[in-house]
């Protein structure tokens, strides 16, 4: 019966990430339909989409390198992927965890089929102040984003607890 719950909650948690992989994509897909590379549209004063490529990490960071990066960053993304799965399975009954998880997965993965279907990851949204902009980032960040604030704010709880 064990087995049998573990399997249930590891499949909720993978539906988790299904539905941020999807949004992704599917935010991706319109953006790269409507929008030219390098083109910007002004939502507000402080919010742009624009259609970025970024063929590195976080940042751009690596986005320099000769090319090779694209299939490092791939590799990583799948073994994270078999690993956060495995965690799920072990954890999927500790819900802000699992969630957490759950998010960086989706993003992860959103992330990785831009790199193999394009080269690069597409970025298209874009904060910015007086000014100052900050990286242009998608769905997929998002999640891997919050998923992270997640796992902070669910350790300092079990910190916390004891």
């Amino acid at each position: 019966m064990k087995a049998i719950d573990k399997g249930s909650k590891l499949g909720q948690w993978l539906a988790v990430a299904l539905i941020v992989m999807l949004l992704d994509q599917f935010t991706k897909v319109l953006i790269v339909g409507s929008f030219q590379l390098g083109e910007s549209s002004l939502v507000t004063s402080f919010f742009n989409v624009v259609r970025v490529h970024n063929s590195g990490a976080a940042f751009s960071f690596l986005a320099g390198a000769s090319g090779w990066q694209r299939w490092f960053f791939v590799g990583l993304g799948a073994v994270a992927a078999v690993f956060i799965t495995w965690m799920l399975l072990r954890h999927g009954q500790q819900t802000l965890f699992a969630f957490a998880l759950s998010l960086i997965l989706g993003g992860a993965i959103g992330n990785v089929i831009d790199r193999l279907l394009y080269g690069h990851v597409v970025d298209f949204i874009q904060v910015h102040w007086a000014g100052w902009y900050f990286p242009a980032f998608n769905v997929a960040d998002s999640a891997i984003s919050v998923g992270a604030a997640c796992l902070i704010w669910d350790e300092i709880r079990r910190v916390r607890k004891t």
